[in-house]
């Protein structure tokens, strides 16, 4: 599909989000994470970097990271710390709905482009920031990645097996889950615009994000006292309920509750599991975990995998492979729900990457731009904001404008 600005404006006529206007100052993935999702949905982004790219993402910019969190934008490269791209990033600003930033938190506050600053400028902005460790107090100062709050927010004592030290999770989950909420609170500030005209400030932080999903295991320990550890593939309470090998490859098993242990006895042929009386509630299950997973092993490993699933699932037993990630997108209901969108490339022409995971009756989004060269739109993007062709050259003859 190529880059033409009037078939790009046109795709995004009839989305949701259509008519908003994006300044995505976003760098690494939390942020660019919030921003996908809007530009997805219809809104236009404008992304601003530095003339030379230091987006830190660690791959080439037509790479598959970028690729895939960078669609649907077109770019302008402005030298922010320059008097004249500061003046050119307010004259942006003066008429946008949304800035998202994931800078460290005293950034945005030396270069004088915060909320408070623009917010003067245009009252109607929303500012949506995420951070580290959040917008204030002991740890505001720091810069924080994934793997740092993965450890610091509780996860990685709560993952991997028993006795192995500490486990990240395979993908950088606090990042994607920050942009997700952070794309959340700007669809509550937008609302909430409708009713008063003012614009907010909204922000989360990565740290704030990995308490948050701690979820049930948070509350374990602040109202049981109960301070949880690694329960590898098995789930932490209930049992059983886990990974469990079968003739050729592992499955998932979900079988814990007191109907689904009855029905999977009998699937199973071992009614007389059911006898047990140390096995005759979850909580017993899960005192005697190793008997009962070896008991299930020793019968699972006995077939193969589609045995074990066709049987489970005829009986209302949740249960599934365990997928690598190019069986998932071989998987006929993957397939089914059409998780690949295919995106210009420079290099390659095409290039798949995940489509939103949303769905919206009515409303089918896609690619409508391809990943945007560094600075590709910044004469139209500023000719838009009202600048002349005198003031775009100042701009590059002051070295505050890039490409």
């Amino acid at each position: 599909m190529p880059d033409d600005s009037a078939a790009a404006a046109q795709a995004a006529t009839t989305l949701p989000l259509n008519g908003l206007r994006v300044l995505d100052l976003t760098l690494a993935r939390a942020g660019p994470t919030c921003v996908r999702h809007l530009a997805d949905w219809g809104a236009e982004i404008i992304r601003v970097e530095p003339p030379v790219s230091n987006d830190g993402m660690g791959g080439e910019r037509d790479g598959f990271d970028f690729t895939n969190l960078h669609r649907n934008k077109r770019c302008i490269a402005l030298d922010l710390k320059k008097p004249e791209g500061h003046a050119a990033f307010l004259r942006l600003a003066s008429t946008a709905d949304i800035v998202v930033e994931n800078m460290r938190m005293e950034v945005k506050h030396r270069l004088k482009i915060d909320y408070e600053t623009l917010s003067v400028l245009n009252p109607r902005l929303i500012y949506a920031s995420i951070s580290g460790f959040g917008q204030t107090g002991p740890y505001s100062k720091r810069g924080g990645v994934d793997q740092i709050a993965q450890g610091m927010g509780g996860l990685m004592s709560i993952t991997g097996e028993p006795g192995r030290g500490p486990m990240r999770v395979g993908i950088p989950i606090n990042d994607l889950t920050a942009g997700n909420l952070l794309a959340f609170a700007v669809m509550m500030a937008l609302y909430e615009r409708e009713k008063t005209g003012r614009g907010r400030y909204v922000h989360t932080s990565l740290l704030e994000t990995e308490v948050f999903m701690l979820d049930f295991q948070a509350t374990r320990w602040l109202q049981k006292g109960e301070v949880a550890g690694q329960a590898g593939n098995d789930h932490p309470v209930n049992t059983p309920m886990g990974v469990f090998p079968s003739a050729d490859k592992p499955i998932n098993i979900a079988a814990s509750s007191p109907k689904l242990w009855e029905v999977f006895c009998r699937v199973a042929g071992r009614e007389d599991w059911l006898e047990k009386p140390e096995w005759k509630t979850v909580e017993g299950r899960t005192k005697d975990r190793a008997a009962v997973n070896a008991a299930i092993g020793e019968l699972t490993r006995q077939h193969p995998s589609e045995y074990w699933i066709a049987r489970l699932e005829a009986a209302g037993i949740p249960c599934g492979p365990i997928n690598n990630v190019q069986e998932v997108f071989e998987d006929p209901q993957v397939r089914h729900l059409d998780m690949v969108w295919q995106i210009p490339h420079a290099k390659l022409g095409t290039a798949g990457v995940v489509r939103s995971p949303i769905n919206i009756e009515g409303h089918k989004p896609g690619i409508r731009r391809g990943v945007p060269a560094l600075g590709e739109h910044a004469d139209e993007i500023l000719t838009e904001a009202g600048m002349s062709q005198e003031e775009i050259a100042s701009l590059r003859a002051a070295k505050a404008l890039g490409v």
